[in-house]
């Protein structure tokens, strides 16, 4: 005989989870209990969107669905903010949600909340065990339908009697990974439209990919000779020293890149959706009829069609279709060489920071040390804002697992996501990038890296206001700024408050020792960065935008 609660985390056990992120509640302690005698690591955070966001991350570096556990009501709503980000982002996640007792529900007890309606439009599924029997069954089935297809986050609701109640059941079994594989004649109806293009491109996105994958589809990429992009915040799929890049189809993108997206006559998209931002506002390729050829791959056939009417749509995870694809090279040297060729250089020249700007300190030079200094398997992490185009445009990713950042655009996730790679993968050096705005809103969980001992370098890009929102606020109604000014902490003292280590820097000379001493310091550390608000974008600033608009 054994609990729910000890079912629970049996059924954790048997699908391979070895961390979980949680903040406990008096609603799932027979949960908390069983954790006592587990094997699996447990992390309390310090507010439960941080702790989803840490799922979120696990997920996104390992393809593994990420574990969440929070407690009914404010603890449940708080980790909505998690659960979008992996539901717009396609993140394996799991959140276990305790519930107000069985016969309490639907009278409003205490913290209660349908959770069916209320993550019913952002989760694959939401359940709630009011059976401890029935724990390994819809627990392994939670795993399943949160990495099959299109993956995303399933949510599962846990009455507390029904985790103190005891039963015979079977033992929880491992879910069963499901791939997808293209049909050979589709691969040959694709190599057949690449052969005959003139203009081909290919962009890389969404998720369950693997390192192998990357690799496999590098090499394809090489024998082809084709040019490729990264979908927003996917830059981590190819190599961008690699001559067959051509940069990152994100927000505002190259205009090169841009302009031969446009002119292509064969798109090849992997993977992903191509949705509002990386397709500038379904400009790029045109929804739902592209202009170009389009062959798209993805591992959920309810996205085929969806947005864009594909010319040949393939049904495959890009691990299948990278490994069949690989199998077949061009019968000719293609013609479009000198065109990849140049994207690159475009590339190359659309990355290079800018070595000065308005004020004191300058992020241009600090990209360029920072690219000079950071291995090539460090773990970058960041929320949103303008502050985050220095990472996407200047940062030369060059290995799978390496970025942690959301594309549904959500403030607050840098710092919490950190924790979690660093979590995962101690051996290796990760940094978060943040806004004064960005970093506020979860970091707190500054307290967790310091707590697990994780050092992490927290960078905090602080020029006192919503950058962001100021620039649209002065393109739209210049001068007239409302609600967009920020009045900080001293973020260095922050860090050293929290037991950490901190720096601050007023002048660019200033960063690269100040980097240097957070990294021997050996504890989570903050770098504060006093930017110039002016210093807007790399290339304009708050003036220019007002008086140019």
């Amino acid at each position: 005989m054994k609990t729910g609660g000890q079912l629970i985390v049996d059924a954790l056990e048997a699908n391979g989870v070895e961390t979980v992120f949680c903040v406990p509640g008096e609603s799932y302690l027979a949960v908390l209990d069983a954790l006592h005698d587990s094997a699996i690591r447990t992390i309390v955070c310090r507010q439960e969107g941080g702790a989803a966001m840490m799922a979120d991350c696990a997920g996104r570096l390992t393809g593994k669905p990420g574990v969440c556990f929070v407690t009914r009501g404010p603890g449940a709503t708080n980790a909505s903010a998690g659960i979008h980000i992996a539901a717009q982002d396609s993140i394996p996640l799991v959140l276990f949600i305790g519930q107000v007792a069985r016969g309490n529900l639907e009278r409003e007890a205490f913290q209660e909340v349908d959770y069916k309606a209320f993550y019913g439009s952002i989760a694959k599924w939401v359940v709630e065990i009011d059976d401890p029997a029935r724990v390994p069954e819809l627990v392994t089935r939670a795993f399943a339908i949160a990495t099959a297809g299109r993956p995303g986050p399933v949510v599962i609701s846990l009455p507390e009697d029904m985790l103190t109640e005891a039963c015979e059941t079977v033992a929880p079994l491992a879910f069963t990974p499901v791939e997808t594989a293209p049909a050979p004649h589709v691969i040959q109806q694709a190599i057949d439209l690449l052969a005959a293009a003139k203009r081909p491109i290919a962009i890389l996105g969404g998720t369950r990919w693997s390192e192998r994958a990357v690799a496999d589809f590098q090499r394809s990429a090489e024998s082809w000779s084709l040019p490729v992009g990264c979908s927003f915040r996917r830059q981590m799929l190819f190599d961008h020293l690699h001559p067959c890049y051509a940069g990152d189809v994100g927000i505002g993108p190259n205009p090169a890149l841009a302009a031969a997206i446009r002119d292509a006559d064969v798109v090849l998209l992997i993977g992903g959706r191509f949705g509002e931002m990386p397709s500038s506002d379904y400009s790029l390729l045109k929804s739902p009829y592209p202009e170009q050829t389009l062959i798209h791959v993805h591992p959920d056939a309810g996205e085929l069609g969806r947005v864009y009417r594909p010319t040949i749509a393939i049904n495959a995870s890009p691990d299948a279709f990278a490994a069949a694809f690989a199998g077949h090279g061009p019968k000719a040297p293609p013609a479009w060489s000198e065109r990849t060729e140049a994207l690159h250089r475009a590339y190359l020249d659309w990355s290079t920071p800018p070595e000065s700007g308005p004020g004191a300190v300058h992020m241009g030079p600090i990209m360029s040390y920072l690219e000079s200094v950071l291995p090539d398997d460090a773990i970058l992490t960041n929320g949103a804002g303008n502050y985050a185009t220095w990472i996407h445009r200047f940062h030369r990713f060059r290995r799978f697992a390496t970025h942690g950042a959301p594309t549904s655009g959500s403030m607050g996730y840098g710092t919490p996501a950190a924790v979690a790679a660093k979590a995962l993968f101690p051996e290796r050096e990760v940094i978060a990038f943040a806004g004064d705005g960005c970093f506020l809103m979860n970091g707190q969980e500054f307290a967790t890296a310091v707590q697990y001992d994780l050092p992490i370098v927290v960078v905090v890009v602080n020029n006192g206001i919503y950058g962001t929102i100021r620039m649209h606020q002065e393109r739209e109604y210049p001068g007239r700024t409302v609600a967009t000014d920020l009045v900080n902490p001293d973020f260095a003292a922050l860090a050293r408050a929290y037991g950490g280590h901190g720096e601050t820097v007023e002048r660019t000379a200033d960063f690269a020792s100040a980097f240097e001493r957070a990294r021997a310091s050996g504890r989570p550390a903050i770098i504060e960065i006093r930017l110039d608000p002016e210093a807007i974008t790399p290339t304009r600033t708050l003036t220019d935008i007002r008086e140019k608009r």
